[in-house]
């Protein structure tokens, strides 16, 4: 198993593994592109609703950020009317079914997620694999990078901060599980340009498959 090094205690090993959602395991990313039929534009809107999502802290309704986050980059605002209707659309990268299913068998799974209840169940549903848990912005009443989502995560995974690896798809994420006092890997397929990010997380994946390297298989 991956052991993460605490200074006082030594190694502790990963008794379960906590994702982030659209980023990390879904191709959510090639959605807004295709909805701006544009993807220097589509990418220009989705980095800034990362961007707000980070920055707003309580929970205010999900959607309302992606149609903000459109027309701060010159889109119009019903594009996330539109995202919604599309939403059943989003894919999941290459072998992250496959994947989580494996690593499900041996640990508990969740995922905490900067969404509405409803679109973030939704969009667990088209992972391809089982959670034992499913945290949202919504349920927690905050957006990450506030600690309390990645800690009800953790409790909803019946585990301890220290023996949780988080697995982040957005550059933010990882300063934000960083913070919250969790061990991190990157899963990067997108591959952003973030050199902090990169220095911070203990792993940078390019394919979800690296995982079980870092689990010991």
């Amino acid at each position: 198993m991956f052991d993460p090094v605490s200074e006082r205690e030594g190694p502790q090993p990963v008794k379960a593994v906590l994702f982030d959602l659209l980023s990390a395991l879904l191709d959510s990313w090639s959605l807004w592109d295709d909805i701006t039929g544009d993807g220097t534009r589509g990418r220009a809107w989705r980095m800034e609703y990362l961007r707000r999502t980070y920055e707003t802290g309580a929970y205010v309704p999900y959607l309302d950020l992606v149609a903000d986050a459109a027309a701060a980059t010159g889109l119009p605002r019903d594009h996330a009317a539109a995202l919604a209707e599309r939403w059943g659309e989003l894919e999941p990268w290459p072998d992250a079914g496959r994947t989580l299913r494996k690593v499900g068998s041996e640990l508990p799974l969740g995922v905490a997620t900067n969404c509405s209840d409803d679109l973030g169940r939704r969009a667990a549903d088209r992972v391809g694999a089982t959670f034992d848990a499913v945290v949202t912005a919504e349920a927690v009443g905050c957006y990450k990078p506030d600690p309390r989502i990645y800690l009800a995560g953790v409790e909803a995974l019946g585990a301890e901060m220290r023996n949780v690896l988080f697995v982040a798809g957005s550059p933010l994420d990882v300063e934000g599980a960083r913070a919250a006092g969790l061990r991190v890997a990157w899963h990067n397929p997108a591959g952003l340009r973030a050199p902090a990010a990169e220095r911070g997380a203990d792993a940078v994946l390019t394919e979800l498959t690296q995982l079980n390297g870092y689990l010991g298989d």
